[in-house]
């Protein structure tokens, strides 16, 4: 999903607000949060998104929802309340953890496998990664049955592809030539 100018906004401002009141770690555990459960239920982004359902009952909702949050946070769906911007805010929270994790050196690398990774496998890719990234790598396991084996790395925009499938797809176009 491409990031709105708006949410670009927001998430900066939260981001500038948490880290001058000393809470960005905290903040950025609620954006973590929030993510989560919007990506993983289809009602509450039917719900959110809905121009039906006031931005009234969407706050109070959020409020039960996520009642632990911080006061960075609460602040935010205020501010979402009153400009009737609820819709966004999973696009708000995933741009606060890019910006947080910038902020802090930290970079993903997408590990997609063909099955869940192992805490061996992950530390051997970890090892790997430290050769060719000087950042902190928090890693992010994509499972995929349909590389067969080994893995496929992706850190920012490089890939390094290890997988069984494309082994198999350069072996095809070997023998085809």
């Amino acid at each position: 999903m491409g990031m709105s100018r708006a949410a670009i906004r927001y998430a900066k401002a939260i981001l500038e607000i948490s880290v001058s009141n000393g809470n960005a770690n905290k903040v950025n555990e609620d954006m973590v949060s929030i993510v989560a459960s919007i990506a993983g239920s289809a009602e509450l982004i039917d719900f959110l998104s809905s121009p039906i359902i006031s931005s009234e009952v969407k706050m109070n909702a959020l409020s039960e929802v996520f009642v632990a949050v911080q006061s960075e946070t609460k602040s935010l769906f205020r501010l979402l309340h009153e400009n009737k911007r609820f819709e966004i805010l999973a696009e708000i929270a995933s741009q606060f953890n890019t910006l947080f994790d910038q902020m802090n050196n930290v970079e993903v690398a997408k590990v997609t496998t063909a099955f869940p990774i192992t805490a061996d496998l992950e530390s051997k890719v970890l090892a790997k990664i430290a050769t060719i990234s000087d950042k902190k790598i928090t890693i992010e396991n994509i499972v995929d049955p349909k590389i067969i084996g080994g893995f496929i790395l992706r850190i920012g925009d490089k890939q390094y592809n290890a997988s069984v499938a494309n082994r198999l797809q350069e072996l095809k176009r070997e023998f085809s030539n």
